[in-house]
């Protein structure tokens, strides 16, 4: 029986004059029209728009953990499979004849500032000092929260969160892209590597909403992302300048103003512009550039005046719990813990317990982000005034171990996951842009592992000297009190002063702001691409209206 050959035929209308000339209208107006409806949803009624989004949030985690983390388990180890087999790994995406565009620095510079680059600069202290707070390792009752004995543990799932499996949802998107688009000449769009399973029906309205709502996907994903990343530079601008008007709130605990939020979002969105209608081998490709050289100067700041020993020895400890738990981590779903499952669980002294108390311990139990203590305060009298009351509330928080994961695994990983994976058409398909003319397993290492390891040595550089500094108690808690956003720069503050110090934060304000302005001039482009049907090179107008929308 003969195989039938792969449907190639892929139409899509655009639009051959007016407004919308070059465009594919529904794709468009439709993402156009869903994102103004959000949007004015989220302002005119935030409370209602906070208290539904919350709910689809949660109802959604809670039904897909499981499916989240084993997907995305699947996705490395499918990706690691297909670099290792010989007559996969070698295939070019392209022609044989067709040279990669760009040279390895610029190509890993812009893979790099598109897909952590923001994301790098604010959690790159603030995740290991949370993890070292609260990970699964600490909520079974290993190791103590905020000791020495969780580093490893924190540095494990900070790994887990920025590592081979997080650049994996990348490179599954981006790759599905690369060979359709390179290799079978057809458009550079999201319903590209959908024709296997729909056929002809990506041509119709099906396609349409696939790009759309990839589309969309990529304006909230890129809105997350420079969400924090413009918090940073305001928190940048207000250490350097302490022009109040920047920041509001108490002065323990200020944060970015309105005002402040806004005038930095028009600076970044017009810079945005500028280099987005540049093109590719102009303005991202340089800005790209240039954060990889301050990036490289950053780190070498925090090698020669932060805990670099400190660092790299967490390094080398914490790269190897990683990949010794690497499969477990990557299959590993917890599942819900019920009150009627915890409440068959108490011990017989517990029986005569009233319905609320019982609903309060149960809510204590399975805190993801409460401690032993905290519970063991919030605990009724009925059980505070047992003799042996200590022990009961031990066995108590112990019973609730598997709803706490559950907890922890639905709001830290699987949303991580949730978060990439929106991103993923995003940073997927500008990884597809840049490049063409790489082989497949070139594309996997490089977009994979090559990342993935410049992300671990980040994190344990500058979150080991923040972690160190607090364990040793030179920061007094000073770096656990701020803000993620402003962790970085309180940090800083903590190795180094004078000049040097506002030399370095004011290198950091302009680090973030490329790093911003990059991210959204890439989803620019990926925006216009998809609207114009996977047309590689767009026209001034073309960007500015990706802009709008």
């Amino acid at each position: 029986m003969s195989i039938k050959p792969p449907f190639t035929e892929l139409r899509i209308n655009k639009s051959p004059s007016g407004f919308y000339q070059g465009y594919s209208v529904p794709i468009a107006v439709s993402s156009k029209v869903l994102m103004s409806a959000l949007v004015l949803w989220a302002l005119i009624w935030p409370g209602n728009a906070n208290t539904i989004l919350s709910a689809w949030n949660g109802s959604i985690l809670n039904t897909f953990n499981t499916f989240y983390v084993i997907a995305v388990g699947l996705f490395a180890f499918f990706l690691f499979a297909l670099a290792i087999i010989p007559s996969a790994g070698r295939r070019k995406l392209g022609g044989v004849d067709t040279l990669p565009e760009f040279s390895n620095f610029s190509w890993f510079s812009m893979m790099f500032g598109a897909g952590l680059g923001v994301g790098l600069m604010v959690f790159a202290t603030a995740e290991p000092l949370g993890l070292l707070g609260s990970n699964p390792v600490i909520l079974d009752g290993t190791v103590a929260a905020n000791s020495a004995d969780a580093v490893e543990s924190a540095y494990r799932y900070t790994f887990l969160h920025y590592g081979f499996h997080a650049w994996a949802i990348y490179v599954v998107t981006g790759l599905s892209l690369a060979y359709y688009a390179y290799t079978r000449d057809m458009p550079l769009t999201i319903r590209s590597a959908l024709t296997p399973l729909f056929g002809a029906s990506t041509n119709g309205a099906l396609g349409n909403i696939v790009d759309a709502i990839a589309v969309i996907a990529t304006i909230l994903g890129v809105s997350v992302t420079i969400g924090f990343g413009v918090s940073q530079f305001v928190e940048g601008i207000y250490a350097v300048t302490a022009m109040e008007w920047l920041m509001m709130g108490t002065a323990d605990a200020p944060k970015p103003s309105t005002v402040g939020l806004v005038a930095a979002l028009i600076v970044i969105m017009g810079m945005s512009i500028l280099s987005a209608v540049s093109g590719v081998g102009r303005g991202i490709k340089y800005l790209s550039n240039l954060n990889l050289v301050l990036s490289l100067i950053l780190l070498g700041t925090f090698i020669f005046f932060g805990s670099f020993a400190f660092a790299m020895s967490t390094f080398v400890q914490g790269l190897a719990d990683y990949l010794i738990h690497f499969a477990s981590m990557s299959f590993t779903a917890y599942g819900p813990q019920s009150l009627a499952d915890f409440s068959a669980s108490l011990p017989a002294t517990l029986e005569s317990l009233s319905a609320d108390d019982v609903a309060s311990v149960y809510s204590g139990a399975t805190n993801a982000w409460g401690s032993l203590d905290s519970f063991s305060a919030s605990l009724p009298a009925s059980i505070t005034a047992l003799e042996n009351g200590d022990a009961v509330a031990a066995s108590l928080y112990e019973a609730g171990t598997q709803g706490r994961q559950f907890g922890w695994q639905k709001g830290w990983s699987t949303f991580y996951w949730a978060w990439w994976i929106a991103f993923s058409p995003f940073v997927g398909l500008f990884l597809a842009r840049i490049s063409k003319g790489r082989t497949i397993r070139e594309f996997i290492l490089g977009c994979v592992i090559a990342p993935a390891i410049v992300c671990f040595l980040w994190m344990t550089i500058l979150g080991g000297t923040a972690i160190d500094l607090e364990l040793s108690n030179v920061a007094n808690g000073q770096i656990f009190a701020a803000s993620n956003t402003a962790k970085l720069f309180v940090t800083l503050e903590q190795m180094i002063s004078g000049g040097f110090l506002t030399g370095i934060t004011i290198m950091c304000v302009v680090l973030v702001l490329t790093f911003l302005v990059t991210s959204a001039d890439s989803g620019i482009l990926v925006i216009n691409t998809i609207m114009s049907g996977g047309q590689q090179e767009t026209a001034l107008s073309t960007a500015l209206f990706g802009v709008s929308s």
